[in-house]
C-alpha cells in the first residue's frame, strides 16, 4: 500500500518507513481493536448458533448497538452511560463492509498521521476527534433514537490531519465515474474531493438509518484543525512525500 522510492525526501520519507516497519502501533493496535471487538459480538455471524434463533439474534443485536452506540436523545439527557457512548461507539460496526471499509482508510492514513505526531498524541487526537465527530451530529439530531456507530467520525479525523500535514504526498486513487482506472493525485485533491462529496451527501441526509455524513464531516474538520494547531507550518510536508491507495 505505501511505496517509499521517493528519492528526493530522504531524511523525512526515512522516519516514515522507519514508523512503519516498526507496526506504526496504535493504528495497527485500532484496526485490531476493532477486528476483534466485531468478532466477538453479535454482529459478525459467528455466533449465531448461541442465540437459538434468528428473531433472538436480532435482539441480541438491538441490545448490542442500543448499550455501545450514540443514540442522540439519551446523550443529551447526561447519564454517565450516555456521556461515555461517544467513546465506545468508535469500535462497533455494523456490518463486515462498515468495519472494512474503515479499517482501510486507517490503515493507508494513519501510519503517516502516527508517524508526525506521535503514538501518545495520535491516540488522543483519534479518540478526541472521534468523539467530537459523534457529538456533533448528535447535536444536529438531537430528537434522535437511531443509533450511531462506527470508527468514521474519527477516521475523518486523520483524513483532515493528513491533508494538512502531507497535501502533495501521491495519493492511488479509484474512481467509480472513471471504470476504476488507477489515478495518481496529490492528497490534497483527492481528500478536498472525497470532503465535498460527505457535505454534498449531508446536506441530503436525515436522521434516519444510513451513513452519518455530517459526522465525517465534523470529524474530518476537527482532524484539520487539530493538525493546524498542533504542529503548524513548521511540520508540513512541502515536497511529494509517499504513495498510498485509497477509494473516494
Amino acid at each position: 500500500m505505501i511505496d517509499w522510492r521517493q528519492a528526493d525526501w530522504r531524511t523525512t520519507a526515512g522516519r516514515i518507513r522507519d514508523a512503519a516497519s516498526s507496526g506504526a502501533p496504535v493504528t495497527y493496535g485500532l484496526i485490531a481493536v476493532c477486528g476483534v471487538i466485531f468478532l466477538i459480538s453479535p454482529l459478525s455471524g459467528f455466533g449465531g448458533a448461541a442465540h437459538g434463533s434468528e428473531d433472538a439474534l436480532l435482539a441480541a443485536q438491538a441490545g448490542y448497538f442500543e448499550r455501545w452506540g450514540v443514540i442522540p436523545a439519551e446523550l443529551w439527557k447526561g447519564s454517565a452511560h450516555a456521556l461515555t457512548t461517544p467513546f465506545t461507539a468508535l469500535f462497533v460496526h455494523g456490518s463486515w463492509l462498515h468495519l472494512l471499509g474503515n479499517l482501510l482508510f486507517l490503515y493507508v492514513f494513519g501510519a503517516m498521521a502516527e508517524e508526525r505526531m506521535g503514538r501518545v498524541r495520535f491516540a488522543l487526537f483519534y479518540v478526541g476527534c472521534g468523539y467530537v465527530a459523534l457529538v456533533c451530529y448528535a447535536a444536529a439530531h438531537a430528537d434522535s433514537g437511531q443509533t450511531l456507530v462506527g470508527a468514521s467520525g474519527a477516521i475523518s479525523a486523520v483524513l483532515g490531519a493528513f491533508l494538512y500535514l502531507f497535501p502533495k504526498a501521491r495519493v492511488t486513487s479509484l474512481f467509480p465515474f472513471l471504470f476504476f482506472l488507477p489515478l495518481r493525485f496529490p492528497a490534497w485533491i483527492v481528500l478536498v474531493f472525497w470532503f465535498v462529496l460527505q457535505w454534498a451527501a449531508a446536506q441530503g441526509a436525515g436522521s434516519g438509518p444510513g451513513v452519518a455524513y455530517l459526522a465525517h464531516v465534523a470529524g474530518f474538520a476537527a482532524g484539520f484543525l487539530c493538525a493546524w494547531v498542533l504542529h503548524g507550518r513548521r511540520t508540513r510536508v512541502k515536497v511529494p512525500a509517499t504513495e498510498g491507495d485509497s477509494q473516494p
